[in-house]
Protein backbone atom coordinates (compact mmCIF):
# COMPACT_ATOMS: atom_id res chain seq x y z
CA UNK A 1 0.00 0.00 0.00
CA UNK A 2 2.71 2.62 -0.96
CA UNK A 3 1.32 3.63 -4.01
CA UNK A 4 1.33 0.75 -6.37
CA UNK A 5 -1.87 -1.18 -4.73
CA UNK A 6 -4.74 0.96 -3.93
CA UNK A 7 -7.20 -0.55 -1.76
CA UNK A 8 -10.96 0.44 -1.45
CA UNK A 9 -11.55 1.59 1.87
CA UNK A 10 -15.38 1.59 1.55
CA UNK A 11 -15.87 -1.81 2.82
CA UNK A 12 -14.81 -0.74 5.71
CA UNK A 13 -15.55 2.53 6.35
CA UNK A 14 -19.25 0.87 5.58
CA UNK A 15 -18.23 -1.70 8.23
CA UNK A 16 -17.57 1.09 11.12
CA UNK A 17 -20.67 2.88 10.37
CA UNK A 18 -22.63 -0.15 10.66
CA UNK A 19 -21.13 -0.92 14.37
CA UNK A 20 -21.53 2.78 14.84
CA UNK A 21 -25.30 2.31 14.15
CA UNK A 22 -25.56 -0.32 16.37
CA UNK A 23 -24.48 1.77 19.26
CA UNK A 24 -26.89 2.17 22.16
CA UNK A 25 -27.07 5.58 24.23
CA UNK A 26 -26.96 3.30 26.79
CA UNK A 27 -23.11 2.11 25.78
CA UNK A 28 -21.59 5.61 24.89
CA UNK A 29 -19.58 6.27 28.66
CA UNK A 30 -18.46 2.27 28.27
CA UNK A 31 -15.13 1.47 28.63
CA UNK A 32 -13.10 0.42 25.60
CA UNK A 33 -9.89 -0.80 24.95
CA UNK A 34 -7.98 2.39 24.78
CA UNK A 35 -7.75 2.74 28.35
CA UNK A 36 -8.51 6.89 28.23
CA UNK A 37 -11.56 6.60 25.89
CA UNK A 38 -14.84 5.80 26.32
CA UNK A 39 -16.98 4.81 23.45
CA UNK A 40 -18.11 8.25 22.62
CA UNK A 41 -14.19 9.35 23.02
CA UNK A 42 -13.88 6.70 20.67
CA UNK A 43 -16.25 7.59 18.41
CA UNK A 44 -15.40 11.27 18.57
CA UNK A 45 -11.94 10.02 17.48
CA UNK A 46 -13.08 7.95 14.75
CA UNK A 47 -15.36 11.38 13.48
CA UNK A 48 -12.03 13.17 13.15
CA UNK A 49 -9.97 11.19 11.89
CA UNK A 50 -12.50 10.32 9.03
CA UNK A 51 -12.09 13.72 8.22
CA UNK A 52 -8.60 14.05 8.43
CA UNK A 53 -7.66 10.91 6.40
CA UNK A 54 -10.56 12.52 3.41
CA UNK A 55 -7.95 15.81 3.56
CA UNK A 56 -5.02 14.03 3.48
CA UNK A 57 -6.09 12.36 0.69
CA UNK A 58 -7.57 15.69 -1.39
CA UNK A 59 -3.93 17.10 -0.18
CA UNK A 60 -5.78 19.73 1.46
CA UNK A 61 -3.50 20.25 4.55
CA UNK A 62 -4.28 22.34 7.29
CA UNK A 63 -6.07 22.24 10.75
CA UNK A 64 -7.46 18.62 10.50
CA UNK A 65 -4.41 17.29 8.90
CA UNK A 66 -1.71 18.85 11.30
CA UNK A 67 -3.00 18.01 14.31
CA UNK A 68 -1.88 15.29 16.68
CA UNK A 69 -5.01 13.17 17.70
CA UNK A 70 -3.61 13.36 21.55
CA UNK A 71 -3.84 16.69 22.27
CA UNK A 72 -7.29 16.44 23.77
CA UNK A 73 -9.89 13.78 24.43
CA UNK A 74 -12.48 13.49 21.05
CA UNK A 75 -15.68 15.31 21.86
CA UNK A 76 -18.86 13.41 19.92
CA UNK A 77 -20.88 16.23 18.62
CA UNK A 78 -24.65 15.65 18.84
CA UNK A 79 -25.35 14.89 15.36
CA UNK A 80 -22.87 11.79 15.44
CA UNK A 81 -25.48 9.66 14.03
CA UNK A 82 -25.84 11.27 11.06
CA UNK A 83 -22.49 13.00 10.73
CA UNK A 84 -19.99 9.83 11.28
CA UNK A 85 -21.54 7.62 8.15
CA UNK A 86 -21.30 10.55 5.91
CA UNK A 87 -17.39 11.42 7.43
CA UNK A 88 -16.54 7.64 6.88
CA UNK A 89 -17.91 7.39 2.95
CA UNK A 90 -16.54 10.92 2.19
CA UNK A 91 -12.93 8.83 3.21
CA UNK A 92 -13.16 5.87 1.51
CA UNK A 93 -14.37 8.06 -1.93
CA UNK A 94 -11.50 10.47 -1.26
CA UNK A 95 -9.08 7.91 -1.26
CA UNK A 96 -10.38 6.40 -4.91
CA UNK A 97 -8.63 8.82 -6.05
CA UNK A 98 -5.42 7.60 -8.18
CA UNK A 99 -3.98 11.52 -7.15
CA UNK A 100 -4.62 10.46 -3.61
CA UNK A 101 -2.09 7.96 -3.49
CA UNK A 102 0.96 9.86 -4.99
CA UNK A 103 3.15 12.75 -3.61
CA UNK A 104 3.17 13.35 0.19
CA UNK A 105 0.54 14.63 2.57
CA UNK A 106 -0.14 14.98 5.74
CA UNK A 107 -2.35 13.07 8.61
CA UNK A 108 -1.60 13.43 12.54
CA UNK A 109 0.80 16.30 12.48
CA UNK A 110 3.48 13.92 10.40
CA UNK A 111 4.36 13.98 6.56
CA UNK A 112 4.74 11.04 4.81
CA UNK A 113 3.25 9.78 1.21
CA UNK A 114 0.10 8.87 -0.01
CA UNK A 115 0.34 5.74 0.20
CA UNK A 116 1.36 5.07 3.60
CA UNK A 117 -1.36 8.25 4.79
CA UNK A 118 -3.72 4.96 3.28
CA UNK A 119 -1.98 2.53 5.04
CA UNK A 120 -2.58 4.01 8.17
CA UNK A 121 -5.87 5.06 7.25
CA UNK A 122 -6.74 1.10 6.89
CA UNK A 123 -5.64 0.57 10.07
CA UNK A 124 -7.16 3.03 11.93
CA UNK A 125 -10.31 1.99 10.95
CA UNK A 126 -9.75 -2.07 11.07
CA UNK A 127 -8.47 -1.80 14.61
CA UNK A 128 -10.90 0.70 15.52
CA UNK A 129 -13.72 -1.30 14.63
CA UNK A 130 -12.27 -3.86 16.57
CA UNK A 131 -12.72 -1.60 19.53
CA UNK A 132 -15.54 -0.78 19.11
CA UNK A 133 -17.22 -4.22 18.28
CA UNK A 134 -15.69 -5.05 21.64
CA UNK A 135 -16.63 -2.11 23.63
CA UNK A 136 -20.08 -2.50 22.59
CA UNK A 137 -20.08 -6.09 22.31
CA UNK A 138 -21.20 -6.53 18.15
CA UNK A 139 -19.93 -9.14 15.97
CA UNK A 140 -16.77 -7.83 13.77
CA UNK A 141 -15.30 -9.19 10.46
CA UNK A 142 -12.77 -6.44 9.10
CA UNK A 143 -12.85 -6.12 5.33
CA UNK A 144 -10.31 -8.21 4.32
CA UNK A 145 -8.65 -6.08 2.13
CA UNK A 146 -8.27 -3.45 4.83
CA UNK A 147 -6.88 -5.77 7.60
CA UNK A 148 -4.13 -6.69 5.12
CA UNK A 149 -2.94 -3.64 4.19
CA UNK A 150 -3.74 -2.66 7.91
CA UNK A 151 -1.65 -5.65 8.90
CA UNK A 152 1.11 -4.97 6.31
CA UNK A 153 1.44 -1.23 8.02
CA UNK A 154 1.47 -2.78 11.61
CA UNK A 155 4.13 -4.91 11.31
CA UNK A 156 6.32 -2.62 9.23
CA UNK A 157 6.18 -0.43 11.50
CA UNK A 158 6.84 -2.25 14.54
CA UNK A 159 10.16 -2.10 15.92
CA UNK A 160 11.60 -5.01 18.60
CA UNK A 161 8.67 -4.93 21.10
CA UNK A 162 6.91 -1.68 20.33
CA UNK A 163 4.59 -0.90 17.78
CA UNK A 164 3.59 2.48 16.61
CA UNK A 165 0.89 2.85 19.37
CA UNK A 166 2.71 1.11 22.11
CA UNK A 167 4.25 -2.33 23.29
CA UNK A 168 3.23 -5.11 20.80
CA UNK A 169 1.38 -7.91 22.71
CA UNK A 170 2.07 -11.05 21.63
CA UNK A 171 -0.14 -13.31 20.35
CA UNK A 172 -0.05 -17.29 19.92
CA UNK A 173 1.69 -18.66 16.88
CA UNK A 174 -1.06 -19.39 13.84
CA UNK A 175 -3.31 -16.69 15.46
CA UNK A 176 -5.79 -15.32 12.58
CA UNK A 177 -4.75 -12.27 11.53
CA UNK A 178 -7.18 -9.84 12.94
CA UNK A 179 -5.47 -10.75 16.41
CA UNK A 180 -1.94 -10.71 15.05
CA UNK A 181 -3.16 -7.25 13.84
CA UNK A 182 -4.59 -6.19 17.23
CA UNK A 183 -1.23 -7.68 18.63
CA UNK A 184 0.84 -5.10 16.74
CA UNK A 185 -1.46 -2.29 17.57
CA UNK A 186 -0.82 -2.78 21.13
CA UNK A 187 -4.23 -4.31 22.34
CA UNK A 188 -5.33 -7.77 23.78
CA UNK A 189 -6.87 -9.56 21.00
CA UNK A 190 -8.52 -11.36 24.41
CA UNK A 191 -10.00 -7.77 25.99
CA UNK A 192 -13.44 -7.89 26.74
CA UNK A 193 -15.54 -5.11 27.94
Amino acid sequence: MTGTTMTDLGPQARSVAELAEGVTDGQLAGATPCPEYAVRHLLGHVAGLSVAFRDAARKDLGATTGRHPGTALPVLGPEWRQELPEALDALAEAWRDPAAWDGMTRAGGIDLPGGVAAAVAADELVVHGWDLARSTGQEYAPDPAALEAAYGFLRMAAEGDRGPFGPLVPVPEGARLLDRAVGLSGRDPGWKA
